[in-house]
């Protein structure tokens, strides 16, 4: 074989090489963009589905708080029923009672310790304490209902993004 030969060879070999280099970064690059749009496609459904949970929570939400706060409005609106003028009259709410019951709403220490005062009438009817406790636990309730509903957004949520990343393994 003379020199022309094998300058022929390595030639052909060098295209045969550059041929396939081509190819092969072309076939990984068609590949990547495949996985990139299996991946996008995947995080739009995820979004997709986060959001209907997310909508589906708040739905729930709304209906119950609505229903918490009909119930502690039904509520206030009978108490001149239960708390009549006649017991307004007979039950003398202390200064003291009121002291105690303003500081654990604010969940801050009676403020100025005990009083001589803590025994005088503070002239607050007792029908106004049972509505200010009915609008309390009105509160209480709806916070109770926030607080399931985001725990329910929570795990309704990481079902989502479990169930996408089991199926992105599974691809």
């Amino acid at each position: 074989m003379n020199l022309r030969s094998w300058l022929a060879i390595a030639v052909a070999a060098g295209l045969l090489y550059a041929l396939g280099y081509v190819s092969g970064a072309s076939t990984e690059r068609i590949k990547n963009q495949g996985l990139d749009e299996t991946r996008l496609r995947q995080s739009f459904e995820q979004g997709q589905a986060l959001g209907t949970v997310k909508e589906k929570v708040v739905v729930e939400y709304v209906d119950r708080i609505v229903k918490v706060y009909q119930a502690g409005a039904t509520l206030t609106k009978e108490v001149p029923i239960y708390v009549s003028k006649t017991a307004d009259d007979a039950c003398v709410v202390p200064d003291g009672f009121v002291r105690v019951h303003d500081a654990g709403a604010a969940n801050l220490p009676v403020a100025g310790g005990p009083s001589v005062a803590d025994g005088t009438a503070s002239g607050l009817a007792l029908s106004t304490v049972a509505a200010s406790v009915v609008d309390n636990y009105s509160e209480c309730h709806a916070n109770a209902e926030q607080l399931k509903a985001l725990q329910q957004w929570v795990r309704e949520s990481q079902a989502v993004r479990q169930g996408t990343a089991a199926a992105q393994r599974q691809h």
